[in-house]
């Protein structure tokens, strides 16, 4: 048997499958999954003047605490990260969620690489390059294909690290974590800028935490203090096919 003709097979007992399915049965299903919540977070990134320049989304569900995702493996981070491009990009209303602005969101190597899909809207995707990616060639070039398709990249959690440094010229911003940036603020403000990204201040927790970032020349600015984050449940909004 060819391959062909082993799709074929396949589809032709998947189709007679669903045929088998009770109409009821299927009705109740259908019910069932429109009531299940299709989570995601929002938190706002705001401007210096106080108003909101783009939005952070993240994984959420039933039961779920962030602080969970530490202990998740590779495909752990890829389901979360498809569930929230589901839910936002996948869903009507875009806008709801957007209201405008641009969007970002954490995406695994996978992503960066073609393996997994993206939505086509660089108009509204940031995709943030996560943490845990091993910045080589391969990941660099996927980079660089989605800059040329028009999405822009960010750059989270920035140290200064040599990896971190190899991604500065592809970053359209750069998030710092400004709470640990006492003695070493000046000289990670001025690498993390060296590139011309927009800097945003992540993890603003007190006023005294803000006024530094300002000192420091941020222009955006993410946490607490500003806006904690919203769980928004888009199973109300019809899926885009």
């Amino acid at each position: 048997m060819t391959s062909d003709d082993s799709t074929r097979s396949l589809a032709q007992l998947g189709a007679a499958v669903d045929a088998a399915i009770p109409r009821a049965l299927r009705r109740e299903w259908e019910r069932h999954i429109a009531l299940e919540p299709v989570l995601v977070a929002r938190q706002g990134i705001y401007s210096a003047h106080g108003r909101p320049f783009a939005y952070q989304i993240s994984y959420r569900a039933p039961g779920h605490h962030p602080e969970l995702a530490r202990s998740w493996g590779r495909a752990d981070h890829e389901r979360a990260t498809d569930h929230v491009l589901r839910a936002t990009f996948g869903r009507a209303d875009l806008e709801h969620v957007a209201q405008g602005r641009l969007l970002f969101v954490r995406c695994p190597r996978a992503h960066l690489l073609g393996d997994l899909p993206l939505p086509a809207r660089p108009d509204r995707l940031v995709i943030e390059v996560s943490t845990a990616t091993e910045i080589d060639a391969a990941a660099l070039a996927g980079i660089r294909r989605l800059r040329e398709q028009g999405f822009r990249i960010a750059l989270p959690a920035f140290i200064d690290l040599p990896a971190q440094r190899r991604l500065l010229p592809h970053a359209d911003f750069v998030k710092v974590d400004v709470r640990d940036l006492d003695v070493e603020g000046h000289p990670v403000v001025r690498v993390a800028r060296s590139f011309g990204a927009m800097l945003v201040a992540e993890y603003v927790e007190s006023p005294d935490v803000l006024r530094h970032a300002r000192d420091l020349g941020f222009t955006l600015f993410q946490g607490n203090l500003i806006e904690r984050a919203g769980v928004l449940d888009r199973a109300g909004a019809r899926l885009v096919s």
